[in-house]
Order: structure tokens, then C-alpha cells, then sequence
């Protein structure tokens, strides 16, 4: 299923025209200190896990309003140095799903 609704050459030149509220950057910026002050520390935990060339870890950060936003956070088993970084969002109320799910290529 495809997570876009217009072919790439339309999206990347997409410009909507939007007016822009007279109050815009006073509503971001008590949304954005206000998210701030109700911030948690992440958590990431690892798990056990059948897959067996990754380790995994359960991954919690605070999203808007202080609401836990979850993921998987997968690296090869044993790393221990700066690596390269996929980061996929599903969104449109996408779950994470399973950890070996993440994985498979579409």
C-alpha cells in the first residue's frame, strides 16, 4: 500500500499555498515549551529477540504533549560505533509491528 498520494516527480515539486496565521509562531512556540516541560528521558531496551544477526531494542521518546511515541531500534549484533541510519515514520496511524517485520524490504 502505497504512503503518498501523488507520483514522486509531483511531489517533490509540490508547493502548497497556505496563509499563514497571524498568531503561527506564538501557537509553535508554546506547543514546542510546552511539550518541553512534560518531556521524559528516552528509554531504550534491549530484547530478546529470535532474530539472530540484530540486536533489538524497545525505544520510547516523548511526542507532543509529553505522549510516548515507540519504535524499534535495530543494529547489527555486537556494533558498537557510529553506523549509517535508516529512520522509517508510519504514519497514518501505521504501528511499529513486530521488530522482524520492520526489517523486510517492500
Amino acid at each position: 500500500m502505497p504512503r503518498f498520494d501523488l507520483p514522486v516527480d509531483e511531489l517533490r515539486a509540490y508547493r502548497p499555498v497556505v496563509a499563514e496565521p497571524d498568531d503561527f509562531d506564538a501557537f509553535w512556540t508554546s506547543t514546542l515549551a510546552e511539550s518541553r516541560a512534560l518531556a521524559q528521558a528516552p528509554r531504550l531496551t534491549r530484547i530478546a529477540s529470535p532474530l539472530t544477526v540484530v540486536d533489538v531494542y524497545d525505544v520510547s521518546f516523548s511526542g507532543f504533549g509529553g505522549d510516548p511515541v515507540r519504535g524499534w531500534f535495530t543494529v547489527p549484533g555486537g556494533a558498537t560505533g557510529p553506523l549509517p541510519t535508516v529512520v522509517e515514520y508510519n504514519g497514518y496511524n501505521g504501528g511499529r509491528g513486530l521488530p522482524h517485520e520492520r526489517l523486510a524490504c517492500p
